[in-house]
């Protein structure tokens, strides 16, 4: 068994961090009314939606809707490797997704068309609704909450992943809502199959795609020193996200227009399978990157003694960790696995906030050096679990 160094650990005191975080009345009254204002917005929509459809083709919708979010959920968990997100960041974009960027989107959408509508005709609203519309306000409104947790949660964004599983997030809640309204309206039209083909098994991560280029944007602005790259990359993120909805919407619009589906189809595998892949292709890239974020932030607790030759070369690798976590469920049971993951967890979060102190990048009045003590204390009190229980 390797010894542990004996506390202090060299260059760092390992003592209780004190750290002011402590959350004023307001503060929590602020939020419990956007949490209020959010549920609020969320009925208002269902209602809507089951006042479009009809009760039972509303249930039936919210039930197909729902079922596979947890499937989704975890595929876009699971590439999130080195760091896993805080629970309640990615609840925040979920729910902000299903709840209030739907919201917006129905109502501004709705009045768009109807002005529309007043001013031309019902072919050249549903056209404007569809390709010009929908694009723009529900990708803006999917985004705001991606913008805001980069500016006030900096020390959870770092870089491409974080950008994409945030937005992944987002876009699921959104599509889930907005699926229970397609369903039902399929439901009451006896069209239920081919929607649930089209939206169900062609199209399920869509608006994870379309927002995940926004994702995109954003994490190369967290991970790059350049000025203009920070400024540049959200916006052509963004822009990217408009353009791409857009595209998938006028194949839909043409579709229905002259009832051929050779432009759905053409639209799929022309470009939404290859942005597919490449966003496939940029995830790994950027777990690469991360990897090699922590071989080099994480080096020198090796020399120090804090971290173990092969726990380092197991932290550094994504297969190395989760064989890990499988030996430490398999052996130990949920405790141990769940120590295990912590332990995984601290590394990380100690290697990448130091990059980011490397960087000149760490939250406003953030003390570098106590939030340093408070993970390497975590690691060293996780490792002794650990040791005990192997």
């Amino acid at each position: 068994m390797d010894q542990f160094p004996a506390p202090p650990y060299p260059g760092v005191t390992l003592t209780p961090p004190v750290r002011a975080r402590k959350r004023g009345a307001l503060r929590w009254a602020l939020g419990s009314l956007a949490v209020l204002a959010a549920l609020l917005a969320g009925l208002f929509t269902l209602w809507m939606i089951g006042y479009e459809t009809g009760p039972v083709p509303f249930f039936a919708g919210l039930i197909a809707a729902a079922l596979p979010v947890p499937f989704y959920v975890t595929l876009v968990l699971w590439l999130d490797r080195y760091e896993p997100e805080p629970p309640l960041m990615l609840a925040t974009a979920f729910f902000w997704g299903a709840l209030v960027a739907v919201f917006f989107a129905i109502v501004i959408n709705s009045l768009g068309v109807a002005v529309v509508r007043a001013a031309a005709d019902e072919a050249t609203a549903e056209t404007y609704g569809m390709v010009v519309s929908a694009p723009l306000v529900e990708e803006t409104a999917k985004a705001l909450v991606l913008f805001a947790l980069f500016y006030w949660r900096r020390d959870e964004f770092d870089g491409v992943i974080d950008g994409v599983i945030y937005a992944a997030m987002v876009g699921l809640g959104f599509a889930m809502t907005e699926n229970v309204r397609y369903y039902g309206m399929a439901v009451a039209e006896n069209n239920a199959l081919g929607v649930f083909i089209v939206r169900g098994l062609f199209s399920p991560f869509a608006h994870p795609l379309f927002t995940g280029m926004t994702g995109v944007g954003l994490g190369l602005a967290a991970q790059s020193d350049r000025r203009w790259l920070k400024l540049a990359a959200p916006a052509a993120g963004f822009a990217a996200a408009v353009l791409l909805h857009a595209g998938w919407n006028a194949s839909a619009r043409l579709t229905g227009l002259r009832d051929d589906g050779a432009y759905m189809l053409a639209t799929y595998f022309l470009v939404m399978m290859p942005t597919f892949f490449g966003m496939l292709l940029v995830i790994g890239l950027s777990l690469r990157r991360e990897g090699r974020v922590l071989r080099e932030h994480l080096r020198r607790d090796v020399v120090h003694g804090l971290i173990p030759e092969e726990e380092y070369f197991r932290l550094c690798s994504v297969r190395g960790r989760a064989a890990a976590t499988c030996r430490a469920l398999a052996s130990g049971g949920l405790g141990h696995w769940r120590a295990r993951a912590r332990f995984n967890r601290a590394a990380s979060e100690l290697a990448f906030h130091r990059s980011r102190v490397a960087r000149g990048v760490h939250p406003r009045e953030d003390d570098a050096a106590a939030r340093e003590a408070e993970y390497v204390q975590q690691i060293y009190r996780l490792r002794l679990q650990l040791e005990k229980r192997g």
